[in-house]
Formats: structure tokens, C-alpha cells, sequence
């Protein structure tokens, strides 16, 4: 028999009985504190082997005196709860092998000896954790999967993982662990609702047309009501044509898509429709990976910029307070917009705009090789910021890697940082700004930048900015754009600033959004996730 004694269970279903087998057991159970001493040597010998290629593990034990967190007599409530608590591991999407709880419960059933206490022990504790790193902030290291991902990830020193477990109430602790914003939450709640719905047949057969509108008819009419009404925009009925009730929900679904809300079915519109719930399963499990990394107070007024919605909102409590749309990076190497949190701290008004070295070496040097006078719009400036003519410089003796020159634009209106710039200085050069470029607006997919954020309305961004320390706001503005001179405005209310990359998000009202994956990153992240372990739930292959 087993030390746990609980080989007699074997043939029976691990996950239903699990609370009960744990805890029924557990009295039979030997700690290394009571056993013989012989025994107690064998486990500590054991335990400490098994553990010599973790440092943090070893440490905590020799520094505990080798006292057991889950397989000795006391430790019942303890090892139910977690093992209760891993079993549920695909509920977030995470890795069940990487904790697997089915492989603990059998090593724990096999264990006859103090050896196989001690390694089992050591098990358990890199399970825990590994399931505590991973829930709260993250299976994935991002910036190995995409290096545009340049999130600080805050990860909880083991050790105070490991002193919770030990000396708190196990279920409360584990609790603790789970991400708590309500953002979580509803993608979770998504991510039920759409393995229920995978489960009971998807959304039915795609849309067979390149586009459909208002009085159209015919079999593909008639797949497009019965996908929008499993999908939850139409109210079941039996309606052939393109009416007005279809339309609408073409609109729904659009508004919800970040597609133009016509309410005609076009080639955009329908390739979003006819993408199934197992594809947008797997972006509500990114987005719940991404939500993981991202430690950050929803409560507090700030700029949340989704880089796949080509928006720049302010939200203040939960609310948006405002929103303009953005041009974002191109979807190029070196040109996507990263995607980080900082500090908006001040606006220029009338800036000049200093060329990145990039832009310089890779665009504009070429050109000013072949000719001097070429895109002449920009100031040469040299080392101490001083112009120089441009006919005292030999373009051709340089290059990309010894170019001692900057290039600047300085202020006017056909400046390629527009009027106004907003300013959240971080070692990627990335800020908000103005452009003399308006019609990138018009476009429904809008990456065409360096990587810096173009904002549609930038007057009004900073009109909203600044009336929070000021009663004249909007006249102070124009009195500074109007000098044609560069002014820094610094902002008494500093504001946290996030750009973000969610193709899944919930609206306020909790319906979750979903957004084309423009720079591909979350198809990366989902096989990171998938080669880690990860898988849909009732998905074959």
C-alpha cells in the first residue's frame, strides 16, 4: 500500500473525487517531524537532492528546516486546495501540464517510501509555483515571442509565493493568486460561452458571397441570418431577404468589429463574419494571457491606445471621456508601434520634429548622397545642435554607422509631427502626436507610421488635457499655436498612458470586441501559448 493509501482508487475518474481522496488519506501520512529519525533523513536527503537544481526551492527548504508544505500529516487542507485548484487550470487558459494535476495525485498514490515523499514534496512546490507565476502574471515571457512587446512584466518573488502558501489559509491564498480585474473576468465569461458554443456546432456554415446588402436574397442571404443569429446580433427568425432587421445587425456586428457600421455586408464585413468561434476563441486566451502581464489601475483617469482598434481613448472610472482615431505603425519590421505603459508629462505646441536616427540613416541619406539639396524641408544639425549648411557636409563620405549629423524639421504646417505632440517620454521615442496627413483617417485598417501614434483630433486632445488645470484652456492653446514658436506646456495631472494589443476586449457593457491581428503578434503569441501547452477546449487538432 501506498503511503497515502490510495491505490484502491485507481481505476476511478481523478478529478470528481479529488477533495475527498486528498483529504480521506492524509491520515496516513508520515511527516518528517514525527517519523523515525532514520526516516526523517531519508526524506530530507531526498527532498534535498530533488531540489538542488532550483535554488529557490533548495533555499526555502533548508531555511524552513525541511518542513513539508504538502505531504506531511498536517498538510491536508493545504494540498486539496491546490490540487482542487490545478485541476482547473484550462479555465484560464493556461499550460495543465505545466502543473499537471492528474500526474501529482498519481505520484502521491504511488509513494511508498520517505524518497518518494521527499521527491514528491519538490514537485509539488515547483507546481505551485509555476501555476502562481503563471496566474498572475503570465505563462509567456512576451518579449521572447515579439520583441514590439516591451511590457515590464512584475513578476512575485518566490519566496513570498512560497511564506503565503505556508503560513496562510490555502484556499484564501489561492484565491489571492487569481486576477481580479473585471476585465479578466468577462473575457473569462467569453471564453465559456464560446467553447459552449464550439461544443454545440459553431456558428453554422460561412458566408458563400463577396458581398450582400439590402434587398439581396438566396442562399447566402439565408447563411448570413443564421450566422448572425447564433452569434447572438439576430433574434431567430425566418426571414429570407436582406431586410431592415438584417441590416441592423450587420451595423451590430460591424460597430462591434471595428468595421465601418454601414449595415451592408461587404468583403470586410463578411470575412469577419465567416472567421469561426475557434479563431476568436483563441484571442479571448491571448487576451486573457495579456491581461495577466498587465498590473494596472482601471480606476485612475488614463490613455488607453488599442493599436488593432486605431483608437486613442481617455477613460476616467470606468468611463470614456474621450476618443479620437489614431494611425499606428506600419506593419514592417522596425515600424510597429510597441506596446508598453508610461507617463504623458507635458505637450509641445509648434514642434520641430528631430528625424530618428533610423528614418535619417535608412530614408534620408541615400537621398542626400545622390543629392545635397534633397528633402529640404529638414535642418542639418550637428553634435552641439547647431544648423550647417548643407554644402559644407560630403554626404557621400558617410555612412549608416558613422553619419555624425542629426536632421530637423522645425516647426511649421507642413511639419510631420503637425501642430501639437504629447509626450511620455520612454527609450522607444514613441509619443502621440498631430499630422498634416488627414485623409490616413478616412481608412478603416490605419498603419502607416514610423511606429509613433497620429492622432485625428489632436486640438481637442489637447483641449481636454489641459482644462484640468485650467479654466481658459482652449484660448491658451491658441495663443501658443499662434506664435509659431515651440512651448512645452507641462501637465499638472500626470497621466499613465498604455498602448495595448487587444484583438479580444470587452465594450463597457462586458460584450467582448474583436479587432484584426494587423502586425500578427497574437497568432504568435497563441502558438507560444499552444507550444507551451495550451489547447481548446473540445477542439480536435
Amino acid at each position: 500500500m501506498s503511503f497515502l493509501g490510495v491505490r484502491g482508487l485507481a481505476g476511478r475518474s481523478w478529478f470528481a473525487p479529488l477533495s475527498l481522496v486528498i483529504v480521506q488519506t492524509l491520515s496516513c501520512a508520515v511527516s518528517a517531524q514525527t517519523a523515525a529519525p532514520e526516516q526523517a533523513a531519508a526524506f530530507t536527503r531526498s527532498l534535498a537532492a530533488t531540489a538542488e537544481s532550483d535554488e529557490v526551492v533548495a533555499a526555502w527548504y533548508r531555511e524552513t528546516g525541511y518542513d513539508t508544505l504538502w505531504t506531511g500529516a498536517d498538510d491536508a487542507a493545504r494540498r486539496a486546495a491546490f490540487l482542487t485548484a490545478i485541476a482547473r487550470a484550462a479555465y484560464h487558459g493556461l499550460p495543465v501540464a505545466r502543473y499537471d494535476a492528474a500526474a501529482l495525485i498519481a505520484q502521491l498514490r504511488a509513494a511508498e517510501t520517505e524518497g518518494d515523499r521527499g521527491r514528491v514534496e519538490v514537485e509539488m512546490t515547483r507546481a505551485y509555483l509555476a501555476w502562481a507565476r503563471d496566474l498572475t502574471s503570465g505563462a509567456l515571457d512576451p518579449k521572447t515571442v515579439d520583441a514590439g512587446i516591451v511590457r515590464e512584466i512584475d513578476r512575485i518573488d518566490p519566496k513570498v509565493l512560497l511564506t503565503r502558501i505556508a503560513n496562510g489559509n490555502p484556499e484564501a491564498v489561492l484565491k489571492w493568486l487569481e486576477p481580479k480585474s473585471t476585465v479578466y473576468l468577462q473575457l473569462m465569461k467569453a471564453k465559456f460561452g464560446l467553447e459552449a458554443q464550439i461544443a454545440a456546432g459553431g456558428w453554422g456554415e460561412p458566408v458563400a458571397a463577396q458581398a450582400l446588402g439590402p434587398g439581396d436574397t438566396g442562399p447566402a442571404v439565408v447563411a448570413l441570418r443564421d450566422r448572425l443569429v447564433r452569434m447572438g446580433y439576430l433574434a431567430p427568425t425566418s426571414v429570407a431577404s436582406y431586410d431592415r432587421g438584417m441590416q441592423a445587425a450587420v451595423a451590430g456586428f460591424q460597430l462591434n468589429h471595428g468595421l465601418t457600421a454601414d449595415g451592408v455586408a461587404n468583403a470586410s464585413t463578411l470575412d469577419e463574419i465567416n472567421i469561426g468561434p475557434e479563431a476568436r476563441l483563441k484571442s479571448v486566451i491571448v487576451a486573457m494571457e495579456r491581461e495577466r502581464w498587465m498590473h494596472i489601475d482601471r480606476s485612475v483617469k488614463h490613455v488607453w491606445v488599442n493599436l488593432p482598434d486605431f483608437k486613442a481613448k481617455i477613460i476616467d472610472g470606468g468611463k470614456t471621456i474621450f476618443e479620437t482615431r489614431v494611425v499606428i505603425g506600419k506593419n514592417v519590421p522596425d515600424q510597429r508601434s510597441p506596446e508598453f505603459s508610461d507617463q504623458m508629462e507635458h505637450m509641445v505646441i509648434n514642434p520641430s520634429w528631430g528625424v530618428p536616427r533610423s528614418i535619417i540613416v535608412k530614408e534620408y541619406l541615400p537621398l542626400l548622397q545622390k543629392n545635397p539639396n534633397a528633402v529640404g524641408h529638414l535642418q542639418v544639425v550637428d553634435g552641439r545642435g547647431r544648423v550647417v549648411s548643407r554644402g559644407s557636409v560630403n554626404f557621400a563620405a558617410y555612412n549608416a554607422r558613422n553619419f555624425p549629423f542629426a536632421l530637423r524639421q522645425p516647426p511649421s504646417d507642413g511639419n510631420a509631427l503637425g501642430k501639437v505632440k504629447f509626450m511620455f517620454p520612454n527609450p522607444y521615442n514613441i509619443y502621440l502626436h498631430d499630422t498634416p496627413s488627414k485623409s490616413l483617417f478616412a481608412q478603416e485598417v490605419r498603419a502607416y507610421s514610423h511606429g509613433c501614434i497620429r492622432v485625428a483630433d489632436p486640438f481637442d486632445l489637447a483641449h481636454e488635457l489641459l482644462s484640468w488645470q485650467s479654466d481658459n484652456a482652449e484660448e491658451e492653446f491658441e495663443a501658443a499655436l499662434k506664435t509659431g514658436k515651440e512651448t512645452t506646456v507641462k501637465l499638472k495631472q500626470v497621466l499613465p498612458v498604455h498602448l495595448v494589443y487587444f484583438t479580444a476586449y470587452p465594450d463597457q457593457r462586458g460584450r467582448i470586441g474583436y479587432r484584426r491581428d494587423v502586425y500578427g503578434r497574437d497568432a504568435a503569441l497563441w502558438e507560444a501559448l499552444q507550444a507551451a501547452g495550451v489547447e481548446l477546449a473540445g477542439v480536435q487538432g
